[in-house]
Parts: C-alpha cells; structure tokens; sequence
C-alpha cells in the first residue's frame, strides 16, 4: 500500500469505537501495523485493544482529545507512523488537518485539502454541484443571516424542510421543520449541538 510512491508501513487512525475497528481489520489483511489513539473515558476500548500500540491523546471532551491536531500528530510522530487514517466524522473533513498532516510528512489517508474546501462546507458544495450541473433538491445556496430570513426562505420553497449546520456536523445538526411556527428555535439548534459554527441553510424536506 502506498501514496504514489512513497510505502505506508505503519498507520495511525485518529478515531475510536466501531470505525477505528474496521480500519484496523483491513490494516490486518494488508500486513499494516495499526496506532490507535484514546481518550480517558476510551483507555479499555476494543480499537485500543486491537491495534498493535496506543497512544493517549487527552481527556473525554473531543475537543481535547481526538479533535487536537497538535495530539493526533505527535502520537503519530512517537509511534514513528508514517500515515493518519482519520476514519469518518471528528477530523476526516477537516482540510487544515490535511494541511497540518502534509507539513508533518504524514499521509493523510482521504481527499485533499482542495477537495474539503469545495465541499466541506455544505452552501458552498450545493453552489459546486449546481455549477456543475448536478441535480440537487431545492434549497439555499448561502448561510440565513437570522431566523427571519430562514422562516421567509422555507415558506418560499415549501413545507416540510430540513435545516442544516452550514459548517455540517455528522448528521447530527439536521432538524426537519414542517411547520414555520416552529422555524425560530429549530434554526438556532441546528447547529448548536454540533459545532460553534451557527450559520444554518435549508432545504426542501422529501418524506
């Protein structure tokens, strides 16, 4: 396994639970060494008992831990790997994490930075895809500067919809509005559960 020419000997995966898992199963196949890292609250987790070493990268918050640039790469730096599979979600869409990977040396397993920039942020993606010519449901193309203009925008294009953190958030910022008296606190929450980021856009809701 390799990244053009360069060999990949020993792989970090800079996620926990089910999804390091998997990796290190396919690591295993192809003959690869596996880092796994962990929180506190993950020391006895089952990825941090299969790969071959691990490494602590903080406390439970992710904040401090899996989502650490600084933490994720000197792990990677001490167990002397030489690629970060970052899995899904945390820091696999993250392009400064890309950016900060390749200034270590490090193989960042996953689409280049260029790439997250085009389509890690969700108005931006739907504005590329339209340019290019790919279908998509009707929707916003630019983060509601308030509440008001995102009540005005689903009322335009039509009950249900679903409102989404601009910045995304595993799913877990989605919030289908089907009414617009509900639209106020439904536009704010979307994206406070995921992220600091509390630009929100929409799109029609298909049932």
């Amino acid at each position: 396994m390799a990244q053009g020419t360069r060999p990949i000997r020993k792989i970090l995966i800079a996620n926990r639970g089910e999804i390091a898992v998997r990796v290190i199963r396919s690591c295993r196949e192809l003959g690869i060494p596996t880092v796994a890292v962990y929180s506190d609250a993950d020391r006895a987790a089952l990825h941090v008992r299969m790969a071959d070493e691990a490494f602590r990268v903080g406390p439970p918050p992710s904040r401090d831990s899996y989502l650490s640039f600084e933490r994720i790469l000197d792990a990677a730096k001490a167990s002397g790997s030489d690629a970060i599979h970052p899995g899904y979600g945390f820091l696999s869409e993250n392009a400064a994490f890309v950016r900060a990977c390749e200034a270590a040396r490090m193989v960042f397993i996953g689409p280049p930075a260029s790439a997250m920039d085009a389509m890690g942020e969700k108005t931006r993606a739907r504005a590329n895809m339209e340019k290019a010519g790919v279908p998509v449901v009707p929707g916003s193309t630019a983060p509601f500067p308030s509440v008001t203009e995102a009540r005005s925008y689903a009322e335009k294009i039509g009950f249900p919809v679903m409102l989404k953190a601009a910045g995304g958030g595993g799913g877990r910022e989605c919030r289908n509005d089907v009414r617009s008296s509900t639209c106020s606190w439904i536009t704010a929450g979307a994206c406070r559960v995921c992220s600091s980021d509390l630009r929100t856009w929409s799109c029609r809701y298909f049932v």
